[in-house]
């Protein structure tokens, strides 16, 4: 984000742009923002977005319908931020202008860059989907004209997991701000002959640079920041519907007003309010009951090629496990974004984490922000005294100031863990950074045997980061809104500290003949949880495969039987191998983010990078080097007007104040940067930990 260079004498205008060319449910798209900067008048373009999603068991499939209208009586280039589920498998974009419904391309970034250009200056409209990290991209139209509305339809697919004995569908709508270290995301300079001619741009075919993947995209203006606080509400609507074999159970959302409707077997949701603001990620939580498993074996197969997705999870009640003494180290991020309601969150986790610590446990304590600090010299006895003088400290802290993460994760790994414990590290943090392949290069090269876990705090998180900060420490991440009953909350992710877990999975193939399997190593599984398996398979018939593990530090091993399908299975399942390959792009994304004499497999960064192109171009999936470009045949700027560079505005992150933000953050000079679009939720919670396992555990197939 920026800060403005003069100041901005703004107001809020409610503005119905009336024309012929707008059909009527376009002409209401929330309102628009103009503001006077230096005595001229700027307009924001207009979004609405529209979120369709049919959900078949635990396979949903998303659209995401953003309606962008120009207030403005002079041709805008429009830029929107917005996030996208961190898992999602974006494979299709529609634009639609007028009478003319355009298929966009997927390319290589440097290309679709280029066409996009191009199609500027020929006054053409034109739509550019840039992913710049798994779950922040940005939407750009060019020649956005006065009553001309351009409409992108952006598809995906994606599984949603099980957590806590419930299915979890997260509907991002809002990137927050990221604090952007001064060293971090920026591309080296072009030199030749001691001449400097600019920066280096991101390209698909050049040697991976570390700037590539931390680069950031410029935030947009924000309503009470610096323009007029008042954003229209109607700017989102949600429309699910989830269709399963066997009984669909409770359907709830902490964080939106739900109205569901259907039968059994199938439910219709949306929201209450009908349309809201996009200030809030959207959750929903649903169960799928009956004698049949729900999901788990999904398999898709065409000529020779096959593809399946396999979903692992354990019973749901805990078994009794072995006690091994912790050495509890927990990092509280006390930067200026977590200001307000989302450090209170923190301080709820801490109190309620502290006080369930068993006697012969350790605890540490670390707050970070422009610099990391810890509470005492050396692990503390988890003793009634020890205890009480921690709860004080925690009372105690405020928030203000950056993000350095990794002067956090170098104190909490430098020194060895008490003798006899095992080491479980648990960040408390919204994760509003931009240097998250940094942060996680340095967790993996210092972890070593401990655990860890991630606590994500806030109603706008970056999942992304904060799930692989869990994943990388075999833990596990959860996430809590700090606006909607947070003692609740923390009480309960503070009680998974108990939970049971099956350790060090591996799967026997047998004589099953799989390849390109996801993730290489597989994380350990939590009581309530899922882990899902990708991979491709050849041939056809009955097979065994074994799940094994450590159960209570004892060996254990479930046989699966499976069957690979002869003939092809038909179009209801062309999803699992998109799927599939997200799943690819992921992990070569996560080598990536691996030091060299850590990474599992023999490709190198530049090879991973090929690796990410070749599956987003043969599967037409976003990536960090391939978009999505869309340019119409007609011209549209007939006369070639000189059109203005404008982002669509975002409301204020909800329930953070205006700390979290850089004109607010004085001390803070290095670079914020996020936006808005479906909206993230907030940050849950993680810590959890308690290693122990449980006799049995199950797998669950399909029906």
């Amino acid at each position: 984000m920026f800060k403005p260079k003069q100041s901005l004498f703004l107001l809020f205008l409610i503005f119905n742009f009336v024309s012929p060319a707008i059909a009527s449910p376009e002409q209401d798209l929330g309102g628009s923002v103009q503001a006077s900067v230096d005595g001229k008048i700027i307009h924001f373009p207009v979004l609405k977005t529209e979120v369709e999603v049919n959900i078949q068991g635990d396979l949903a499939d998303v659209s995401v319908i953003q309606t962008f209208q120009n207030p403005a009586q002079v041709p805008l280039h429009a830029t929107y931020l917005f996030p996208l589920n961190k898992n999602a498998a974006v494979h299709a974009l529609t634009m639609e202008v007028g009478e003319e419904t355009v298929f966009a391309e997927i390319k290589k970034i440097e290309e679709a860059k280029a066409t996009f250009k191009q199609a500027k200056k020929k006054g053409k409209s034109a739509a550019l989907l840039i992913q710049h990290r798994p779950n922040m991209f940005t939407q750009d139209i060019a020649n956005l004209m006065p009553g001309l509305p351009v409409k992108v339809t952006i598809s995906y697919v994606q599984t949603v997991p099980k957590i806590d004995g419930q299915y979890e569908l997260v509907v991002p709508l809002i990137v927050g701000p990221r604090y952007q270290p001064a060293r971090s995301g920026k591309a080296p300079q072009i030199i030749d002959e001691e001449k400097s001619f600019g920066v280096q741009a991101k390209h698909s075919d050049t040697p991976f640079g570390q700037w590539e993947i931390e680069a950031l995209p410029k935030y947009p203006k924000v309503a009470g920041l610096d323009i007029p606080k008042t954003i229209s509400k109607e700017r989102v609507s949600i429309n699910i519907e989830i269709v399963s074999g066997t009984p669909v159970g409770f359907v709830h959302s902490e964080t939106h007003n739900l109205k569901t409707l259907g039968g059994l077997n199938s439910k219709r949701i949306q929201l209450t309010d009908g349309e809201v603001i996009d200030n809030r990620d959207f959750v929903l939580r649903y169960s799928l009951t009956g004698q049949k498993p729900q999901a788990g074996f999904l398999i898709h197969k065409q000529a020779e090629e096959g593809y399946f997705s396999l979903l692992i999870e354990p019973p749901s009640t805990p078994q009794p496990q072995d006690i091994t003494p912790r050495e509890m180290v927990f990092v509280l991020d006390t930067s200026g974004s977590m200001s307000g309601l989302p450090l209170d969150a923190s301080k709820t986790f801490m109190r309620h984490a502290l006080k369930h610590l068993r006697p012969d446990d350790y605890f540490r304590i670390i707050r970070f922000s422009n610099n990391a600090r810890e509470y005492s010299k050396s692990p503390l006895i988890a003793s009634a005294q020890n205890i009480k003088s921690g709860l004080q400290y925690i009372k105690l802290l405020h928030a203000n100031g950056g993000t350095e993460i990794p002067s956090a994760i170098h104190q909490a790994f430098s020194a060895n863990p008490a003798p006899g414990t095992l080491r479980m590290v648990v960040f408390l943090t919204d994760g509003y950074i931009g240097n998250e392949s940094e942060v996680l290069r340095l967790i993996a090269d210092k972890i070593g045997s401990a655990r860890t876990f991630a606590f994500g705090i806030g109603t706008s998180i970056n999942r992304y980061l904060l799930s692989e900060m869990g994943r990388m420490g075999h833990g596990f991440t959860r996430f809590i809104d700090p606006t909607e009953q947070p003692e609740e909350a923390a009480i309960q992710f503070s009680n998974k500290l108990e939970s049971p877990v099956l350790t060090n999975i591996s799967i026997d193939w047998d004589d099953l003949k799989v390849s390109d399997v996801t993730p290489t190593v597989i994380p350990d599984l939590f009581a309530g949880d899922s882990i899902r398996i990708q991979g491709k398979f050849l041939g056809s018939g009955n097979h065994v495969l074994k799940v094994n593990g450590m159960v209570r530090n004892r060996k254990a091993s479930l046989p699966i039987n499976i069957k690979w399908p002869g003939q092809d299975t038909g179009k209801g399942t062309t999803s699992i191998p998109l799927i599939w390959a997200r799943s690819q792009i992921a992990e070569a994304m996560r080598q990536i983010n691996t030091p060299d004499r850590l990474k599992t497999g023999a490709l190198r960064n530049d090879d991973l990078k090929a690796k990410v192109v070749r599956l987003g171009l043969k599967h037409s999936l976003t990536t960090q080097w391939t978009s999505f470009v869309a340019v119409s045949q007609q011209v549209v700027n007939k006369g070639l007007q000189a059109a203005k560079n404008s982002n669509v505005p975002l409301p204020m992150v909800k329930g953070i104040t205006k700390n979290a933000y850089p004109e607010a953050n004085s001390n803070t000079v290095q670079q914020f940067t996020g936006s808005s679009v479906p909206e993230p939720t907030t940050w849950a919670a993680l810590l959890l930990i308690g290693l122990a396992g449980f006799s049995v555990f199950r797998l669950r197939k399909e029906a």
